[in-house]
């Protein structure tokens, strides 16, 4: 039996691909544990970002090289930096409260109530295969830019000049804190 599990570990371990799922999954979930266990919000903000650059390992790995650039560039790269700066010019006064055994219980119950209903609609989902065919190895980067810039160039600009307007005005707002 442990013969059999070793064996079978040794076999997933011989591939290449496997070897990085392994080490991608374990910083994932490392990274993670610590980003809700530190306690300086800067190590958390590193913490994250890690687990933005290791899914986006993951996408190569699945050969989404497309989402694999967006998910570095726009949450490891502008989101982890916007959240940087936030912390930079905000004030935080490091007063920890204890939590109390009413909050911690209410948790427990409230995750394990979660995790079960979400166990109960996964085990009761069927999925339908999917109709169509689905061509391996079509790149189609060039039609996503394609139609960015062409169909959806007025809501792209939009969110543009949205995310800067609520940029300054998140500036605006530190300094009047300072002040």
């Amino acid at each position: 039996m442990i013969a059999n599990l070793v064996d079978n570990w040794l076999n997933f371990m011989s591939v290449g691909e496997n070897i990085a799922f392994a080490i991608l999954a374990v910083l994932i979930i490392s990274s993670s544990v610590f980003m809700i266990t530190f306690t300086k919000v800067i190590h958390m903000v590193v913490s994250l970002a890690v687990v933005f650059l290791s899914l986006a390992g993951m996408y190569v790995l699945l050969e989404a090289e497309f989402v694999a650039f967006v998910q570095v560039l726009i949450y490891a790269g502008a989101v982890s930096i916007l959240m940087i700066f936030g912390i930079m010019m905000t004030r935080h006064d490091e007063q920890e409260q204890p939590k109390q055994p009413i909050f911690q219980a209410l948790l427990l119950s409230g995750s394990v109530a979660l995790f079960g209903i979400l166990f109960y609609v996964i085990q009761s989902t069927t999925f339908t295969p999917p109709t169509t065919e689905f061509d391996q190895g079509v790149d189609n980067t060039g039609a996503i830019g394609e139609l960015l810039y062409t169909q959806h160039v007025i809501p792209f600009e939009l969110i543009s000049v949205l995310l800067t307007v609520a940029f300054i005005g998140a500036i605006v707002l530190a300094k009047k804190e300072e002040e």
